[in-house]
């Protein structure tokens, strides 16, 4: 079974969600929800923390994409930090990591 660990630091408009674990079919519902109420609270401007993420699938991708355009809607942004491995294969591969408004890769 898949684990996801879900960690927020609120600010005042900006959030910091760090992920640990794999964001996939099972877990992506519980990001989600969190991004959600974030949104919910006014917190438009979000970065995600990847760094000790180990995996992630489509849907995981999906729910970023999703909240990207959220939270662009109300001229927020969404940044994706401490990108490795998994995500940023699939995000080179499939050309969204356009679709950001910033990926920062891991520092080495």
């Amino acid at each position: 079974m898949a684990d996801l660990n879900v960690e927020v630091e609120r600010g005042r408009s900006a959030a910091l969600v760090r992920l640990d674990g794999d964001l996939d079919k099972l877990t992506a519902p519980q990001l989600k929800e969190c991004l959600g109420g974030l949104l919910a609270e006014g917190l438009v401007r979000v970065d995600i923390d990847a760094k000790a993420l180990e995996f992630c699938d489509s849907s995981g991708l999906w729910v970023l994409v999703e909240h990207q355009r959220r939270v662009t809607a109300k001229a927020g942004t969404l940044r994706l930090v401490g990108v490795h491995g998994v995500l940023q294969r699939v995000l080179d591969v499939t050309g969204l990591k356009a679709a950001f408004d910033a990926v920062l890769a891991v520092e080495r």
